[in-house]
């Protein structure tokens, strides 16, 4: 998606505090066209390259349980963007009315093979597709439900300002972040007030110092981080 003109930004995330964010990234529109044009270049070729991975899980998804292989839950992006993001079936079917929205280690609506699936993060392979069509980009904020985005504070609206990304030095930090929630009695009560505020520190640093090469440094840290 296009970076727009202030006054065409949806009035919800026209405040002060966006402002300034604001005001950052367009002195670099530019970066930000050549970063559309590598998520649409690499997310393209990833596709191709791991086709054959795309059909082992998918068989193995639909031999361990009852439901479809992808699951496709509505997130928010880019403007307030409401987008269906793509990911592997990790739990047992209807999961989201089972239970919170957040996961935890051990929750029984994960089946065997999602169990497997999640630790190598093999579920997010499809959000290549999400990054293709423009609803996502390789780094960036990890996009929310309505639920968790109408908590925003002004100042975590500016998030808002790129699309939504797969991973970010947030999501390499809080990998774990299951673990931090495993005790609490209300997991979305716990998430919005711990977990969310520490996460957006690090989404907002990114806004403010955001390079094409610091990004391909997040890709790299992700996937050494996977696993372990």
């Amino acid at each position: 998606m296009r970076f727009r003109d202030w006054d065409d930004i949806p009035e919800f995330m026209q405040n002060d505090s966006v402002k300034m964010y604001y005001e950052i990234l367009e002195k670099k529109r530019f970066s930000l066209k050549v970063k559309r044009f590598f998520d649409v270049m690499m997310s393209f070729v990833l596709i191709i390259l791991l086709s054959p991975v795309f059909a082992v899980l998918s068989v193995w998804i639909k031999l361990d349980s009852k439901g479809p292989v992808f699951y496709r839950q509505e997130r928010i992006t880019q403007y307030g963007r409401k987008f269906r993001i793509f990911k592997f079936r990790t739990m047992v079917l209807n999961a989201d009315q089972r239970g919170s929205l957040v996961t935890v280690r051990h929750d029984p609506r994960i089946t065997s093979v999602g169990e497997k699936i999640r630790k190598c993060r093999l579920d997010e392979l499809p959000q290549l597709f999400n990054i293709f069509i423009g609803d996502m980009s390789f780094v960036g904020t990890r996009p929310e439900v309505s639920k968790y985005v109408d908590k925003y504070s002004d100042e975590m609206k500016a998030t808002l300002l790129l699309p939504a990304g797969v991973t970010s030095e947030a999501s390499i930090r809080y990998k774990d972040e299951d673990r931090l929630l495993e005790e609490a009695e209300d997991l979305d009560a716990a998430y919005i007030s711990k977990v969310l505020p520490e996460k957006m520190k690090w989404n907002l640093k990114y806004i403010k110092e955001i390079e094409l090469w610091k990004e391909l440094q997040v890709m790299i840290r992700t996937v050494l981080s996977v696993g372990s």
